[in-house]
């Protein structure tokens, strides 16, 4: 399918991609039509360069040398530089049929007429997004104002926020797209609507669609807003400018009556004189998105809608009703498109929208699908990006799953490799895939992970994808006969880890589990320390990951949380250190009912292990980022090595000896190393599927201790129910 992506920091482009796949509670849609939002859109399109973005905004350097810290110069240098080429997605608001459903979405028809939303779907011939951000279009209103609807519902949730009465004064500052419908829909909630620009057109546009009066912005406005109003100045100012200073912030503070309110919509400076916010008691409000349920995976991503008696207009109902009002005539979008441009010339509509020559307001693009007759769907989830070569004698490698660690370790780990050739990148983000793809040179990006599991030219599989997937598809890679590095955690569950173990050795297969603490210099370094040792261990590993939190992915404990998708490190590395199996573990958690900070991602253990040995693992994701990460001690006879974060490294033996590394080293690349030459030589891993499961079960007898407040005693080869071999 074709596709409007940025290029860089500024290029716009139409380009192939492969279709999306369907996931849970998700349709496709062929859209007739696309809006694009100038507003949001053309703030990630940095026409002035790179130096001028950095100077508007200097944490860019901080984040790059915060970056420099944890990968190094090198491979931060490679990344920065790929920002000037990699693909991102523009777009998220338009209108067309139903081409393709999940079996989970049972209140659509395929050709159903919609209009969607949603951060991601992009212009594109074939969009995907979620069934609570897609809503009926009315058979009397056309797809090119259809496409609306979600810029409608922007606009809608703001007017709700302002809480507008009858008769209430409402000035409108900034009649872009989103202004012009926030006046109009003042209007229909029965507020005096002044409409305030700095163009002439734009304000007899905003009257003539309904505006009681106009003002042009400047020194004079606020004596007219005076005359209109006896004096007393407007009950409510909204926000829907879009400016780098606080002028229409201060220009809203002056307008605004004593005890009146301000609806910030716009992304404006808000600096507001705090005197003046004091002395009138003005109530500030800011207007997220389309309505409740923006930015909640769990509404828009699973299908979870909140009850009508609780939430009356979630982000969907408010793209319904703005459908309604199109439908009924009281909300007027036609006039407000100057532009129109097919999906191939969409360049020279953001060329159009970046220049104020052209005095542009709403740019809608056209699709095919728009003219021709209806096709039957055939998914292209496949798109070639070199002509299929290998390497005489080199190892085919597929990737899952394109997130930061693909990125930054695993896909340039895998091209430094003399004996790999990378085949196929597979990616549920059609544009994402696509960009790495190109910029890592492999064959081909995919959409389904299919085509890697079933490609003949590919032997081994890297899994970097969401913790949840990663047993299914390192078990579903063995079965179809390749090998498998599959990312920690191996499993979320003991059944996972015993279909795991046996697929290994039914098949004969390479697995490792990425470990990489085993590799890096440091880690080595302690465990060289602990050679030749007469008696057991005392360990002591503290962590923070302050990052694990809110509604990040991964401190989710129902797919794993922090314990299960980042403390199998360190059961791991404890059991490596010691090379002794963990026998009995005591833990506890911080309190579970509350929901952040999540309990079970925060919890304290004791292990014993069967030398002898005991190890305490503090893990915590309630901590500053400013108290570092990880910090390990371990304590022998004679002897003391203490680790902190890669870089430091400290051996007490008689002497002190202290070492440092400018940049973290993590042993990424190792590993990676590792796991070639054991398929190439048909030798086992250094880390193999029993260490993944050991590292799973010890994460779940954790959580269990904590839970019932007892110890847990454990053996893995009861747990995974096959016998360990030797």
């Amino acid at each position: 399918m074709k596709q409007v992506i940025r290029k860089g920091l500024k290029e716009i482009a139409v380009e192939e991609v492969p279709d999306p796949v369907t996931p849970p509670h998700h349709v496709l849609i062929r859209p007739h039509y696309s809006l694009i939002s100038s507003g949001t859109e053309t703030a990630s399109i940095h026409s002035q360069g790179v130096l001028k973005e950095i100077a508007k905004n200097p944490s860019h350097l901080k984040t790059i040398w915060e970056a420099i810290k944890e990968h190094g110069p090198i491979r931060t240098t490679a990344e920065v530089r790929a920002k000037f080429s990699e693909f991102d997605i523009l777009g998220y608001s338009g209108a067309g049929e139903v081409l393709e459903k999940h079996p989970t979405v049972l209140d659509l028809e395929i050709g159903a007429r919609v209009a969607y939303g949603g951060e991601g779907t992009g212009h594109a011939e074939t969009v995907l997004t979620g069934r609570n951000l897609v809503a009926r279009v009315p058979d009397n209103v056309s797809f090119d104002q259809a496409c609306f609807s979600t810029l409608g519902a922007i606009a809608m949730n703001s007017v709700r926020i302002a809480d507008l009465s009858l008769g209430e004064v409402v000035a409108v500052i900034g009649l872009g797209l989103v202004g012009q419908l926030v006046a109009q829909l003042a209007r229909l909630q029965g507020a005096r609507v002044i409409a305030i620009d700095l163009l002439q057109d734009r304000i007899d546009l905003a009257t003539k669609l309904g505006a009681h009066h106009g003002a042009l912005g400047g020194t004079t406005t606020p004596q007219m807003v005076a005359e209109l109003t006896n004096g007393l100045g407007t009950d409510c100012v909204m926000i829907a400018a879009a400016a780098k200073s606080s002028a229409p912030c201060h220009q809203a503070l002056e307008l605004c009556r004593d005890r009146g309110r301000i609806v910030v919509i716009g992304a404006v400076d808000m600096s507001f004189p705090w005197n003046d916010m004091y002395l009138k008691e003005i109530q500030l409000f800011m207007s997220r998105a389309y309505g409740p349920g923006s930015y909640d995976p769990a509404y828009e991503h699973q299908g979870q809608e909140y009850p009508i008696s609780y939430v009356r207009w979630t982000e969907n109902r408010n793209m319904e009703d703005f459908l309604r009002l199109i439908g009924s005539g009281e909300v007027q979008v036609a006039p407000l498109i100057s532009h129109r441009f097919p999906l191939d010339q969409a360049p020279d509509a953001y060329r159009t929208i970046m220049d104020p020559a052209t005095n542009s307001l709403a740019v809608v693009l056209k699709y095919p699908a728009s003219e021709l007759p209806k096709a039957k769907f055939e998914p292209k989830c496949k798109v070639a990006i070199l002509p299929a070569s290998r390497k005489d004698g080199s190892i085919g490698v597929g990737l899952i799953g394109s997130g930061n660690l693909a990125r930054w370790q695993h896909l340039p780990n895998i091209n430094k490799n003399q004996h790999c050739r990378l085949i196929g990148i597979h990616s549920s983000n059609p544009v994402r895939g696509k960009s790495y793809a190109t910029r890592f040179r492999a064959d081909y990006c995919t959409t389904d992970e299919r085509q890697l599991f079933e490609d003949p030219n590919i032997d081994a599989i890297v899994i970097s994808s969401r913790n949840q997937h990663h047993a299914r598809q390192a078990i579903t890679a063995l079965r179809a006969g390749k090998h498998v590095f599959v990312e920690k955690p191996m499993a979320l569950t003991a059944q996972e880890c015993r279909e795991l173990c046996q697929a290994v050795q039914e098949m004969g297969k390479v697995l490792t589990v990425g470990f990489n603490r085993r590799f890096a210099p440091y880690y080595m370094a302690v465990k060289e320390q602990l050679r030749g040792r007469s008696g057991p261990v005392v360990i002591n590993c503290r962590v923070n990951s302050p990052g694990i939190s809110g509604d990040y992915w991964m401190a989710d404990p129902t797919i794993g949380g922090a314990i299960l998708g980042e403390a199998c490190h360190f059961v791991d590395l404890m059991y490596w250190l010691l090379e002794a199996e963990p026998i009995r573990v005591s833990a506890y958690s911080l309190p579970t009912e509350k929901q952040d900070p999540v309990g079970e991602n925060n919890v304290v253990a004791a292990f014993e292990f069967a030398d002898g040995s005991v190890a305490s693992l503090a893990y915590c994701t309630i901590g500053s980022k400013a108290s570092g990460g990880e910090h390990i001690e371990v304590f022998a006879q004679g002897v003391a090595a203490i680790t902190d974060n890669f870089t430091k490294l400290i051996v007490k033996k008689g002497t002190v000896r202290t070492f440092r590394r400018l940049w973290a080293a993590k042993g990424y690349r190792a590993q990676m190393e590792d796991f070639v030459d054991a398929m190439r030589t048909g030798r086992e891993p250094k880390v193999t599927v029993w260490d993944g499961a050991r590292a799973t079960v010890g994460c779940l007898r954790m959580l269990e201790s904590a839970n019932t407040r007892l110890p847990c005693v454990f053996d893995l080869n009861k747990a995974c129910g096959v016998k360990q071999e030797p």
